[in-house]
């Protein structure tokens, strides 16, 4: 058996359990979505949203990149954001990097001439580095350094996501989302919160978009 094949047969296991537990869940899922939260996570495989939050189908409005960014020129970022916050009206972001997170690692090193557009993809991390270098170049060890950007580059993703239009005219009108950065651990499973955001933290008046 192929793969692929693989695959398409564990689906149609999956989707008869699912009817035998609950007749009418996919009568459900296919009327509307009603998701709480939006997760903003790392492409790696090893990170699926649902299956570390224990969550059900629906309950999560899912984006996913290489290293979990939020590039406020990023239209894909974008448009999934207003979707979730306009219309889905969702009252958490959550934004979930990983411990040992190769985006982050490649980051760390110089730049690799066979990847020339995913350089420019963690350009980014690599001025989140620069920010903090006083700090991470003091770190004994590699793995800690890497940790520490890896929890870094979640927090400034977060702030990322307070510096735009459409959570700040939420924020001013309905007082939601709540923002969390949180980093998920490899090794254990375990899923630690690194900062959370709200419509009364305070920001830095140079991101402040004047709505009057």
């Amino acid at each position: 058996m192929k793969p692929f094949d693989r695959l398409l047969l564990e689906n149609k296991a999956w989707a008869h359990e699912m009817t035998e537990h609950d007749p009418g869940f996919f009568q459900r899922m296919s009327q509307a979505q009603t998701p709480e939260f939006l997760w903003i996570g790392c492409s790696d495989s090893r990170v699926p949203a649902e299956q570390i939050t224990a969550s059900e189908p629906g309950t999560i409005f899912v984006h996913r990149n290489i290293a979990n960014l939020v590039v406020t020129t990023d239209m894909n970022v974008l448009s999934v954001l207003q979707y979730a916050v306009d219309v889905l009206h969702v009252k958490h972001i959550i934004v979930c990097g990983h411990y040992g997170c190769g985006g982050v690692m490649a980051a760390l090193n110089k730049q690799q001439p066979q990847i020339i557009l995913a350089n420019k993809w963690l350009k980014h991390i690599k001025d989140i580095y620069r920010l903090h270098r006083v700090e991470l170049d003091l770190l004994p060890l590699p793995e800690a350094k890497l940790d520490r950007l890896v929890e870094l580059n979640v927090i400034e993703q977060v702030h990322n996501l307070a510096h735009t239009s459409i959570i700040q005219k939420a924020w001013r009108s309905e007082q939601r989302p709540e923002l969390h950065g949180w980093v998920y651990g490899l090794d254990d499973g375990i899923i630690k919160e690194l900062i959370s955001l709200n419509a009364d933290s305070p920001m830095d008046p140079l991101y402040q978009y004047d709505f009057s």
